[in-house]
């Protein structure tokens, strides 16, 4: 840093007034690094937003004075400096800022570079600069997008638009050269991507296919169209993996566009509203329930939490080889069809049957807000299963219920319940952040700071990436502008499972970030750090992992998950307790297993003995022991929207 500032004193003392600024050509409009050349007095901006337009390729000469320098990074040796983007450099005419994300100078890389300078900026370029819409579309991806072997007809409207969508005749083949284009512009690891060419995918051939949660290779033999493009995007995916042996990307997905829309915006499924965890998935396999949707066929038959599956349509469930079937009522049944399920309810001698019709449901994601009772009755319990569309009203109310609790006085502590939480809109998790933390604690901080690939690929600048923390609705299922209330605590509980991903994640890594002490009770989490801009290419939503989010001071690195019964000294590694997960009880009963903990905690400042730090091979064990969510991938998602995002510098 003093070698640095001493160099800012000699060299970068600017006369506003006497810049010259050239543009040396379309070449890149990458957001590399600025790099000043100290013998011939020239700093080289690769991008630079001003006003509305963004000059590619500058080079500014300088002259030494009139400048004051407001703020700078870190500095790193330029081996070893991140190869993340710094965005595009910003000029702020109001407050006459010159923002540069990182700046070279010599051997040595300063992250975020703030100057202050005295007189107004003077641009001379040569050639056409551009804006930042211009430089989205010149993507190869945004060029060959909508080009289809079979476009939607005039007839079918796009929900979040409300006009037709712009598909073109075109052919397979062209969907797969787009999801080259597409991973190859977004992608955060392209780099990694093997190259493997889309002449090989078509109907009818038999292609290798990765798992993303393992990376196994198996051979698939394609059917149908939709088969043939989730397997080429599969292709395009990196098998990095992290310390533990886990891929880095297991969260690399495609869905039906109509699907998608369904869930994200409405929260709505076909289904029963039961939700499982699967215990044992090979013979004999085990299956029970973890919670239940009200309003559904499920709560309408009184299943319970801990419920056990005993067969399906008669099909034992333990043994049976009908995996279609069981397949079929488990992840996909059809709407309108009846599935009949025999379940042993919890304390039961006897198996019961059930018939329930799989229909469409709009899943309530906020089941249970509470205050406990006494000597617990200032300690709030919010269990929250999605941060989807329906929450932003859904997570208000529960949190006005809460600061209402207690004849007005709130609660002074939280309980809060992500441990079937996969994810969902990084702009609720932002709200909840802000609803927990209050407004002291949140003002002007960053929620979350976007890093994408080195291409920059959605031009932003550093202001532009930031998510700050949300102190209004924004239009998802409540009326945009409305002040959110807050609870203004300085710690927070947090029942966790490896159910608990991406936005759930992404939250607690925010409430660290401005100093909340975040307590984990529970498991390890899914390690997510990861999100992306969903996009729809002829009504398929591709899922390529795009940014990365870092915390108010600068964390993010969490991919093997947060790690409860830690002292907290590593970043990832939190206090609290090591529980397994208790079907037994219902959830939000102070006799559950994981809210009893928390209690204790609360008021010992402790776990139980085992529950501190046990050992790996014990951790495993409990984890194990409690199974995997039944539930589809893309529930387990941080997806970076429109309402998330800053305007872009003008």
């Amino acid at each position: 840093m003093p070698t640095f500032l001493s160099l800012i004193g000699r060299l970068l003392i600017w006369t506003v007034s006497a810049m010259v600024v050239s543009v040396i050509g379309p070449k890149s409009h990458a957001a590399q690094t600025a790099v000043f050349e100290p013998a011939s007095g020239v700093l080289k901006i690769p991008s630079l937003a001003l006003g509305s337009a963004i000059y590619p390729d500058l080079e500014v000469v300088i002259k030494p004075e009139d400048i004051r320098v407001v703020s700078v990074g870190e500095s790193e040796l330029l081996p070893q400096a991140k190869v993340f983007p710094s965005y595009i450099a910003a000029y702020d005419s109001v407050n006459q800022y010159l923002e540069l994300p990182r700046l070279q100078i010599g051997d040595v890389v300063y992250s975020k570079a703030v100057l202050k300078l005295n007189n107004e900026v003077s641009v001379r370029s040569v050639g056409e600069p551009t804006s930042t819409s211009q430089l989205v579309a010149a993507l190869p991806s945004r060029r060959s997008q909508n080009v289809c072997a079979v476009p939607r007809g005039a007839d079918v409207i796009d929900p979040n638009t409300g006009r037709t969508y712009p598909d073109t005749q075109g052919t397979l083949q062209d969907e797969l050269r787009w999801i080259s284009d597409f991973v190859s512009d977004t992608y955060l690891w392209y780099q990694d991507v093997p190259a493997v060419p889309t002449t090989g995918y078509a109907p009818g051939a038999s292609v290798d296919y990765y798992s993303p949660s393992t990376n196994a290779r198996s051979s698939r033999t394609l059917n149908t169209n939709f088969e043939v493009l989730d397997a080429y995007f599969n292709s395009q995916r990196t098998r990095a993996t992290t310390q533990t042996g886990a891929p880095v990307d297991q969260f690399h997905y495609t869905r039906s566009t109509v699907q998608n829309d369904a869930l994200f915006n409405n929260a709505a499924l076909v289904g029963f509203g039961v939700h499982w965890t699967l215990i044992a998935p090979s013979p004999p396999r085990k299956a029970r329930v973890v919670y239940v949707d009200p309003n559904s066929p499920a709560s309408e038959n009184t299943v319970g939490r801990g419920a056990t599956l005993i067969s399906i349509n008669a099909e034992p469930f333990a043994t049976s080889n009908n995996v279609a079937l069981l397949n079929e009522a488990l992840f996909t049944p059809v709407e309108g069809r009846s599935y009949s399920f025999e379940l042993l309810e919890v304390g039961a001698t006897q198996a019961r049957t059930v018939t329930m019709t799989a229909r469409s449901l709009t899943e309530a994601t906020v089941p249970k807000v509470a205050v406990l009772e006494a000597p617990n009755q200032r300690v709030g319990y919010l269990l929250f299963t999605g941060f989807l569309g329906p929450a932003e009203q859904e997570l208000k109310s529960a949190v006005e219920q809460l600061t209402a609790a207690n004849g007005g006085a709130g609660v002074s502590e939280l309980i809060l319940d992500l441990r079937y939480n996969g994810g969902g809109y990084l702009t609720i998790a932002s709200q909840l952040s802000y609803m927990i933390a209050g407004a002291a604690r949140t003002q002007g901080k960053v929620f979350s700071q976007l890093v994408f690939n080195d291409k920059n690929p959605f031009a932003y600048t550093a202001a532009n990436a930031s998510t700050l923390f949300a102190s209004q609705t924004v239009g998802f299922s409540t009326p945009p502008g409305q002040p959110l209330p807050q609870l203004g605590l300085k710690r927070v509980f947090v029942l966790t499972t490896r159910g608990t991903a991406s936005a759930s994640e992404e939250t607690i890594n925010a409430l660290r970030g401005v100093g909340v002490e975040v307590i984990q009770i529970g498991t390890t989490t899914r390690g997510k750090p990861y999100g992306f801009s969903a996009r729809d290419n002829c009504g398929v939503t591709y899922f390529a992992v795009q940014f990365k989010g870092l915390n108010h001071a600068g964390f993010g690195d969490y991919a093997d998950g947060f790690i409860p019964g830690g002292t907290g000294a590593t970043p990832a590694n939190l206090p609290g307790c090591v529980v397994a997960d208790d079907l037994d009880h219902p959830l939000g009963d102070s006799g559950e297993v994981l809210v009893g903990t928390a209690l204790r905690y609360l008021n010992t400042g402790s776990c139980s003995s085992g529950r501190t730090s046990p050992s790996a091979a014990r951790a495993a064990d409990i984890e194990s022991a409690q199974g995997e969510l039944l539930r589809d991938p893309i529930r387990e998602i941080l997806v970076l929207d429109q309402m998330s995002r800053t305007s872009p510098s003008r």
